[in-house]
């Protein structure tokens, strides 16, 4: 499962690392992160599918979104025990102790 959440955060991690520096023109003197091949790229696409290429980017925030919630609901899935056990841990340490000298409460 390691792999998968690797093989997720990766591209996501480069590809919006990419967006907002090119998208902010902060190029550090390289040619793929200037604003000019982010229009360049956007309006590629835009053509290429024939859509505004302004629309774009909230689409793939869109896409993201959705394969981040895909992905963590497997994770939670597979590790449902796990979670299941902290959770009933955390509402038992979570619920309020007896004072001293107070009876217990009647059921």
């Amino acid at each position: 499962m390691r792999y998968i959440l690797l093989f997720w955060a990766l591209p996501m991690g480069l590809f919006w690392g990419w967006y907002l520096l090119s998208y902010h023109d902060m190029h550090f003197g390289l040619l793929f992160l200037s604003r000019s091949v982010h229009d360049f790229a956007f309006g590629f696409y835009g053509n290429l599918l024939g859509i505004d290429p302004a629309t774009i980017p909230p689409l793939v925030a869109r896409a993201c979104v959705v394969d981040t919630v895909l992905i963590f609901a497997i994770y939670a899935f597979r590790k449902r025990r796990e979670i299941a056990a902290w959770w009933n841990a955390r509402s038992v340490a979570m619920s309020p102790a007896p004072e001293v000298g107070q009876a217990p409460p009647a059921e």
